[in-house]
């Protein structure tokens, strides 16, 4: 037994599972109350980012990076993108989105930080095992992040839309080619947020046992 080894054990046998399954539970998007004065230091994302580092991989190994966005140039660029984007959404679904997401859309550039997510590597065909196997390396990465900046009473927001304007924001950002974003958190410490358990279907009504349906165990 290594000395590594031997000092995660104790942690495990004391582990909190309250505090565990309050960030599992109650991690949400955070768009409104939001301390958009406060600075996010560099030392906590750094921690949250080595946290996020040990969540499980695919075949595409350590080929994560990630892009910590400050510059309130940059960020305006971005938000603007962002913005005729959801508009676009909006027109093409004939829907309205909520008032959280249309706060979020104005706020963007007053963000602290924008912590884009990132693989190396080319995007695979479209076998879902190839996908599976391709995006397996930096999803769990990326919600191991979310959780992470919870922990630290930090908001952020998972936002996807962006990754469909790869070449836009790879030249605002100087992004190379061989780097493809995926998810983009807008970050803030929280300012008076309740986040609580959302309204979700019981494990009972979602799991079989050895086959499709099945629901006796």
């Amino acid at each position: 037994m290594d000395d590594t080894q031997s000092a995660l054990e104790p942690q495990l046998e004391v582990l909190d599972l309250l505090s565990v399954d309050t960030v599992l539970s109650t991690t949400r998007s955070v768009r409104r109350k939001l301390d958009l004065s406060r600075p996010v230091e560099p030392e906590v994302l750094y921690e949250c980012i080595n946290l996020a580092t040990q969540a499980p991989m695919g075949l595409g190994g350590e080929s994560w990076r990630f892009l910590v966005v400050t510059d309130r140039a940059r960020k305006e660029k971005i938000a603007a993108i962002y913005k005729g984007m959801i508009m676009s959404l909006i027109e093409d679904r004939g829907v309205d989105i909520k008032p959280t997401q249309h706060a979020l859309i104005e706020r963007l550039p007053d963000m602290p930080a924008l912590i884009f997510v990132c693989i190396i590597g080319t995007p695979p065909g479209a076998e879902v095992s190839s996908q599976i196997g391709f995006y397996g390396s930096i999803l769990p990465t990326a919600w191991s992040l979310m959780l992470a900046l919870r922990s630290r009473n930090l908001g952020a927001t998972w936002t996807s839309v962006l990754a469909s304007q790869q070449a836009k924001i790879g030249e605002i950002l100087e992004v190379p080619e061989g780097v493809v974003q995926t998810v983009m958190f807008p970050v803030a410490y929280t300012k008076g947020a309740k986040l609580k358990p959302a309204a979700r279907q019981d494990a009972r009504e979602l799991t079989y046992w050895n086959t499709w349906g099945n629901s006796e165990s």
